[in-house]
């Protein structure tokens, strides 16, 4: 009889932390002042893969970094931040062409939302079926935000020809997106539109532009290891040479 209960205890519990890891859609973290991490989860070749972004309060309304993967989550992260904060998204800016990052700018374009991305990153969404921004940025652009400011910086091309950081030089914090992978990655992840040769030196371009960042948040790893940038030029380093990724 004993034996019984535990079987069915452990049964519930396996069953209920389960049920709360499903649930689990949308998570917001606060990095720091007036910077946000938000979470949104997809299935990729069977596995729930984390989707980070970030976004930035101002005296106008919240400056949304990249768009949720989960589409469920577009409209959810949107109430969050209004319920949380008492700010509308008012700008949304994409770090490049892939899904998981340009997949809600359809969608926020519609709620009246400014969505950017470079000419570079448009190109590639329109030859490849994606969404499209609605403002497109032809160079290097700074960006004012209240007390804040920060650059959208091209570094070249590595994840993918168009990947793009956003740069908070007073804050010290280097939003990599999908460029950058996380400190205990094993390898560079996706590169089936990646330039293996020039990764390397794009990466290196980055560490020269984000002089020793206090945070550096990556799309689908842990951001809280500020080792990644370093990390991932290692792995570039290894790619380049030909050894295994």
């Amino acid at each position: 009889m004993q034996k019984l209960f535990f079987l069915i205890l452990a049964t519930f519990s396996f069953t209920y932390n389960y049920g709360q890891e499903q649930k689990h859609k949308l998570k917001i973290t606060q990095l720091t002042d007036d910077f946000y991490v938000y979470t949104t989860y997809n299935t990729y070749e069977g596995s729930q893969i984390p989707a980070n972004g970030l976004y930035l309060l101002s005296d106008s309304g919240a400056i949304l970094f990249d768009t949720p993967w989960d589409t469920t989550q577009f409209q959810p992260l949107l109430d969050s931040i209004k319920l949380k904060h008492n700010k509308i998204v008012t700008i949304c800016i994409v770090t490049h062409w892939h899904s998981d990052r340009t997949e809600g700018l359809a969608y926020y374009k519609q709620q009246g939302i400014k969505t950017y991305t470079t000419l570079l990153t448009d190109e590639l969404s329109k030859n490849n079926n994606k969404k499209r921004a609605e403002f497109l940025m032809t160079k290097d652009t700074i960006f004012h935000a209240g007390p804040y400011s920060f650059e959208v910086y091209y570094p070249g091309e590595g994840h993918t020809a168009d990947n793009i950081i956003i740069w908070f030089g007073e804050k010290k914090i280097l939003y990599g997106g999908c460029l950058i992978k996380g400190a205990d990655a094993e390898n560079l992840g996706y590169l089936g539109d990646a330039n293996i040769k020039e990764y390397e030196t794009t990466l290196r371009r980055v560490e020269k532009k984000c002089a020793d960042p206090k945070f550096i948040i990556i799309s689908h790893s842990d951001w809280n290891n500020i080792n990644s940038l370093k990390h991932s030029i290692k792995l570039a380093r290894r790619l380049k040479k030909g050894k295994n990724n």
